[in-house]
């Protein structure tokens, strides 16, 4: 997911890669960046917190407090914090790294290494105008942005954050019902990604309404229509429905 973000910064005018210092304990991956992004790199944490004034938080949740213990002497009020661990509040970040500290929130998903992410986000009280506007603008250079409560955020990661998953396993089963229909692997993949690709970007485009939409590919006696009976007569909204909700609840938990 860094690496993701790191891409999106890239892609800003200006943008200079030596200005990125990125802590990395693994000196294989540590070589690795440096060699493909162009970035500096060090093994220390403390040494980034020290020095940059944007810090972008990127850290499994079980490893969040013992960073927090070591970088925290270094933080202050004209540090930006773009924290990216999953399920941890604002409230959590400013008792781990100091009230001072400027935070932004951020939900990203995976699909920022495709440069089609969705991010939510959301400022703590203490963060600026600009600071929204410069997160905002760093993370639109691979998908979209949209600012919301922290409220929201559970849900946030149901939909979008896990949603990445969802939409494989969709894709999964339209393949593997195009193979039992004779279609060779491949071809199916293809037909399912591109079918999924391609309506995303349409109805992006257009901003069509869903049921119409549905609709007018349905038509009365066709095929989209014989099997649109079918789905409506499932389970499948419910399920999507149940899905959606064991996610929200699952990150609740985490995040407390």
């Amino acid at each position: 997911m860094a690496e993701g973000i790191l891409a999106a910064a890239a892609c800003q005018n200006g943008f200079d890669p030596q200005t990125v210092l990125m802590a990395e304990k693994v000196p294989a991956r540590a070589k690795d960046m440096e060699k493909r992004c162009h970035v500096r790199t060090t093994p220390n944490a403390v040494e980034v917190a020290r020095s940059a004034r944007v810090i972008f938080l990127a850290v499994r949740p079980q490893d969040l407090a013992a960073l927090a213990t070591d970088v925290k002497p270094h933080l202050s009020a004209k540090t930006l914090v773009v924290s990216i661990v999953a399920g941890k509040s604002i409230a959590t970040l400013r008792k781990l790294l100091g009230r001072d500290v400027r935070i932004v929130r951020v939900m990203p998903n995976l699909a920022l290494r495709a440069r089609e992410g969705m991010c939510a986000i959301c400022p703590a009280k203490n963060a600026t105008a600009a600071d929204v506007k410069r997160v905002v603008k760093i993370l639109d250079g691979a998908g979209r942005t949209i600012v919301l409560p922290e409220k929201c955020f559970d849900a946030v990661t149901a939909l979008s954050g896990s949603g990445p998953a969802f939409f494989a396993f969709m894709e999964q089963a339209m393949a593997a019902a195009g193979e039992t229909l004779g279609l060779p692997v491949a071809a199916a993949r293809l037909l399912a990604e591109q079918t999924m690709l391609g309506t995303a970007a349409y109805l992006r485009q257009s901003g069509a309404d869903l049921e119409a939409f549905i609709s007018g590919v349905a038509t009365p006696g066709g095929t989209t229509a014989a099997g649109m009976d079918v789905m409506r007569a499932s389970d499948f909204a419910a399920v999507v429905s149940a899905t959606l909700k064991a996610a929200a609840q699952r990150s609740a938990e985490l995040g407390k």
